[in-house]
């Protein structure tokens, strides 16, 4: 077990990667899923109330940082107008599958039923991202990511009582915040569907095959 200080460091790499990609929102250069940051934004934010309630300590500084950061990019979101990501039926469909979540974590009396509910939520919200991620790298940029990993690693760092409360959330968040720094980073799915090899040049489309004249005579 490292210094349990180290949370705060991990707190505030979460923060600089989060704002960095807030000011990239502004710019344009990302077009973050509102449906996935609006649910970050509240989710995490309960989850702290709840996490301080049970007395889980400094761990609980991450999930504070994980629902402060989200509110600056979606605040980025509206003010920028080239930051919008035209949401569809999947998007609205994980938002509301979702939100269920969230209130099923709120009602329930059952700490185990409550933590599997507010991980599900959270993986629902994060999904069309995930999603979005795949089909169109350039529209996400790692560094609110990475700062997420770092994070994450720095509070699973410092725990000194491995009990489920404490390390299933960080292990989610480390996990889902890698698989979204690949997926943006390798452009593994223009690369699966072809889209970055190289295009045949223009002379190749105009020499007319014997089909297509046969065709067209």
């Amino acid at each position: 077990m490292l210094n349990p200080n180290l949370v705060f460091l991990g707190a505030f790499a979460s923060l600089v990667g989060t704002l960095a990609y807030s000011w990239q929102t502004l710019k344009g250069k990302a077009q973050p899923n509102r449906v996935t940051w609006t649910l970050w934004s509240i989710a995490p934010i309960l989850a702290f109330v709840a996490e301080v309630n049970q007395g889980v300590g400094l761990q609980s500084v991450m999930t504070l940082t994980l629902g402060l950061g989200p509110m600056c990019v979606l605040t980025a979101s509206f003010i920028s107008k080239s930051a919008s990501w035209k949401l569809g039926p999947f998007d609205v469909a994980c938002g509301v599958m979702s939100v269920a979540g969230i209130i099923v974590w709120a009602v329930t009396s059952n700490a185990t039923v409550a933590l599997v509910s507010f991980m599900v939520a959270d993986g629902l919200a994060g999904l069309p991202t995930l999603v979005k991620a795949y089909r169109d790298p350039e529209s996400e940029k790692p560094s609110t990511y990475i700062g997420g990993i770092i994070n994450a690693a720095f509070t699973m760092a410092t725990i000194t009582k491995w009990t489920t409360a404490e390390f299933a959330f960080p292990v989610q968040i480390l996990i889902f915040n890698s698989l979204e720094v690949f997926i943006i980073t390798s452009k593994i799915g223009p690369r699966l569907r072809g889209e970055l090899y190289e295009t045949p040049t223009q002379s190749e489309h105009a020499l007319p095959s014997a089909h297509g004249d046969q065709h067209h005579g």
